[in-house]
């Protein structure tokens, strides 16, 4: 019951942290979009590649940064694993979770269903991957998780030697 709260609670903090990084205005989160609608915003002079290349990099670090340490907080401090196993398991599940949820809920059904991803100007480009381009990608980053959930893991298993958490 306590896992199924955590993975709530993660997939929200997820989803503030998108929420936060696209404000109000689907520019700001311009590089999530396929190659043709952001030609299309740079012809339309919405705004530049070199704007959008500074926004993308503020936000990936400030993203990967908040979920790792969240992640990791979760892990260490309120499930307390100290060896790799749990601790890589754990970790595991959140972050395939995360990506499901990311495939699933913020594309196909935020992003394809709110006014506020449509880019004026764009509304004829497709900007939603189909289910066949979502389920190839979540199974790419399947693969990718399970090395990154071992990073996790280890960053837990190192901080629990050198701090006690509870």
């Amino acid at each position: 019951m306590m896992i199924a709260l955590q993975l709530i609670l993660y997939c929200g903090l997820f989803f503030l942290m998108v929420k936060l990084g696209v404000g109000n205005n689907a520019l700001n989160a311009l590089y999530f979009y396929p190659k043709p609608v952001q030609d299309r915003v740079y012809e339309l002079g919405l705004t530049d590649r070199q704007t959008v290349s500074k926004k993308r990099k503020i936000f990936m670090i400030a993203f990967f940064t908040v979920m790792a340490i969240a992640l990791i907080a979760i892990i260490a401090i309120w499930n307390k694993a100290r060896d790799f196993l749990p601790a890589y398991l754990q970790a595991l599940l959140f972050l395939e979770v995360m990506n499901w949820f990311d495939g699933i809920v913020i594309d196909k059904i935020w992003v394809a269903k709110s006014r506020l991803w449509v880019i004026p100007g764009t509304e004829d480009i497709p900007y939603v991957q189909t289910w066949k381009q979502m389920f190839r990608k979540r199974i790419i980053l399947t693969v990718i998780w399970v090395f990154g959930a071992a990073i996790i893991a280890g960053i837990v298993v190192i901080m629990g030697r050198f701090y006690e958490f509870g």
